[in-house]
């Protein structure tokens, strides 16, 4: 899929929001990286995984993936014989237990159910409790191991405490004996030797190891004599103690080496679960669902709602393109809403083509396509100092060199930029070359001529986005089969120009072109009294029914 596109029609959007739902740094990796697929089978199964992981979520919440991090370095240094840090050992700990929390996430009850797309990856998943229990029963925390982590440890720890105890009550004794030598009554610590704060003036009448002194010099922070031998001990038993903590690290690394494998299959299901749940996290917020992918190039978006506006703004459209008709000339007024419906359908098929699920009412069809291009939006280049013409033409150039019978084409106001009959003429033969081709095309344009191409030309179809002339505002209901009219002098007359200037400037547009634009408006009419016309017996048949129940 080329990457212009993706950036137009703000494919990058959708995934910003996707990586929010992923719990973990590798699996808000793979959101990130997710881009849509051209493989039919691929789609498929990608639209199957959203969609099973989407029915989880309804039947029994959501399950969380936090707790996955990368660990490919330290599964790395297992392999060729190193002993993991305290911090690594709990990077592992806590995937296993992500696995085991996953697992059990997975288990269902209904045995006689057939396997979804996920239960193989849950079913796969290795929790390995009782390593895992060996390694949070030895680790407490990142700065702390356990004293029954090991039996030397634990001897080490209690001699140090017995050690530790007499250092603390010669400490006291010296400490009350020699109260009018000290600035304070308290013991320090320099240099991981303990220590009281005697006054400058008695450092010869104090006998012991000075390791420090104040700012001002007042105060010398000395080791006393007597207690020194017990600091050594100590400091000794504490480099015992680091001694033993490392044979423990040691011990469960070496535990962990067998499983270095599974543990790094449990990272690889994690992460693609949490992106897969991602994924379907996002389809409830959108309340979005699975489309349907026929083999036939086709597209019918029923009820789809632009997923980049507001729930609250957005206006469902239905679209169909492809079975009846390869080519949708859209029509209608500026911020009529032609240009959101031509990236409706954009969106939509780059999302259904990366796995995730649209905005849309249930049996939605998405063709697949090879690649997706579109010319949307004023992309006049300064640095080049191109035009809006030749800019949009560069881009409409390119993609004709690019795409093929298997592309999806969509245009925003095609030939506009430059003289109307210029435009209008190479609108007509591009689009009349894209139709030769079979290319499914969906193009935006005001110009009359590419309406009448639309009424003469077999496989070629117009839509229009309806107005409403009397409020001056558009419905942004996208109706196809219908031409739309322009709408200008109606507009100007509720904008309160005069009728004089209106009725000349009608006499400064071709006869011809007048009388299409009367017959468009004839239609319009007669739509919007057959779709009353049908309500109202739609409401009498309900009427009809309700009195038969009550006789």
């Amino acid at each position: 899929m080329n990457q212009k596109v993706l950036k137009t029609l703000e494919y990058h959007k959708i995934i910003e929001k996707l990586t929010e739902y992923a719990a973990s740094e590798p699996g808000k990796r793979l959101c990130r990286e997710l881009e849509p697929s051209s493989d039919f089978e691929e789609i498929v199964q990608a639209q199957a995984e959203t969609a099973d992981a989407v029915a989880r979520v309804r039947q029994k919440g959501s399950v969380s993936f936090a707790g996955i991090s990368d660990i490919g370095g330290s599964l790395k240094r297992l392999e060729i014989g190193s002993s993991l840090s305290i911090h690594e050992l709990l990077a592992v700990s806590s995937l296993l237990t992500c696995a085991a929390r996953a697992k059990n996430y997975g288990r269902r009850q209904e045995s006689e159910l057939p396997d979804d797309s996920l239960d193989e990856m849950f079913r796969s998943l290795e929790p390995l409790t009782n390593v895992n229990n060996e390694i949070t029963r030895c680790i407490i925390s990142e700065e702390e191991v356990a004293d029954d982590a090991s039996p030397g440890l634990r001897h080490v720890r209690r001699q140090m405490k017995i050690t530790g105890d007499r250092v603390h009550t010669q400490l006291n004794a010296i400490l009350n004996s020699s109260r009018t030598m000290l600035q304070d009554p308290v013991i320090t610590m320099r240099d991981g030797r303990y220590c009281l704060p005697v006054k400058a003036e008695y450092k010869s009448s104090f006998q012991g190891m000075v390791h420090d002194q104040s700012a001002t010099g007042s105060t010398l922070f000395i080791e006393p004599m007597a207690i020194i031998k017990l600091n050594n001990e100590l400091r000794e038993l504490e480099i015992r103690e680091q001694k033993e903590i490392e044979m423990v690290l040691a011990a469960l690394s070496m535990e962990l080496v067998p499983y270095v494998e599974t543990i790094l299959i449990n990272l690889k299901l994690l992460t693609k679960l949490d992106f897969i749940f991602a994924k379907a996290m996002l389809a409830k917020q959108m309340k979005a669902t699975k489309p349907r992918f026929p083999e036939e190039r086709f597209i019918e978006i029923k009820q789809g709602r632009h997923p980049l506006i507001a729930a609250d703004k957005v206006v469902p459209i239905d679209v169909h393109l492809g079975r009846d008709f390869s080519l949708l000339i859209v029509t209608g007024p500026n911020t009529g809403g032609k240009t959101v419906s031509l990236k409706t359908v954009g969106l939509f098929t780059l999302m259904g083509q990366a796995g995730l699920h649209i905005p849309a009412f249930e049996g939605s069809e998405l063709g697949v396509f090879g690649d997706v291009f579109a010319d949307i939006g004023d992309e006049q280049s300064i640095e080049q100092s191109l035009s809006t013409f030749s800019s949009h033409m560069t881009t409409i150039v390119s993609i004709l060199k690019n795409m093929d019978t298997n592309s999806l084409v969509l245009f925003d106001e095609l030939g506009a930029g430059t003289d109307p009959t210029e435009g209008a003429a190479l609108a007509v033969s591009i689009l009349d070359h894209l139709q030769k081709r079979h290319t499914l095309t969906m193009a935006t344009t005001h110009y009359s001529e590419l309406k009448l191409y639309a009424l003469q030309t077999p496989d070629v179809e117009n839509a229009c986005c309806e107005f409403d002339v009397s409020t001056l505002r558009p419905t942004y209901r996208l109706l196809i089969g219908v031409p739309g009219k322009s709408n200008a002098f109606a507009i100007s007359h509720k904008l309160g120009l005069s009728d004089d200037i209106i009725e000349d400037a009608k006499h400064h547009v071709a006869s011809d072109a007048t009388q299409f634009e009367d017959v468009l408006a004839d239609l319009e009419q007669t739509r919007i009294r057959l779709e009353k016309e049908l309500a109202d017996a739609s409401e009498s048949r309900k009427e009809i029914s309700r009195l038969r129940k009550e006789l």
